[in-house]
């Protein structure tokens, strides 16, 4: 049976930050940054009959934007809808409902956001980043 929560206490942060330590987004990403992160966002663990699969967690001021990051299915659980079935659960979730404005990165999952309605940047011109190594 697969669930989709919110419930922070229910999250493996352990296998969460196995996960990113090794992934192009979050390298070296270590398990106390991991729990600052969850600590700060709203957070969607999905489970297959009671373990973690999967994560991903969205930061948002719940009214005006929302950015959706760490999105993951574990290796072995892919290729089984599971993706769609988390991010529908963060489509649907109740306290987003009034986010006006969605963004995303993704280097290869445009197919899976798309489903959603995600599209490219209609003015990419405007946007900005400051990255700090």
């Amino acid at each position: 049976m697969i669930t989709v929560s919110t419930d922070k206490t229910k999250l493996d942060v352990p296998f969460i930050q196995h996960f990113l330590k090794d992934i192009y987004w979050a390298a070296g990403r270590t398990i106390e940054e991991v729990q600052r992160t969850i600590d700060a966002s709203v957070c969607f663990g999905i489970y297959s009959d009671g373990n973690q699969i999967g994560f991903a967690r969205v930061i948002t001021d719940y009214v005006v934007f929302a950015y959706l990051m760490d999105v993951f299915i574990a290796e072995e659980h892919r290729g089984k809808g599971y993706s769609s079935i988390l991010i529908d659960a963060m489509m649907k979730e109740p306290q987003l409902q009034e986010v006006k404005i969605w963004r995303l990165a993704t280097t290869d999952a445009h197919f899976l956001y798309e489903k959603f309605g995600f599209t490219k940047l209609n003015h990419p011109e405007k946007m900005m980043e400051k990255i700090v190594k």
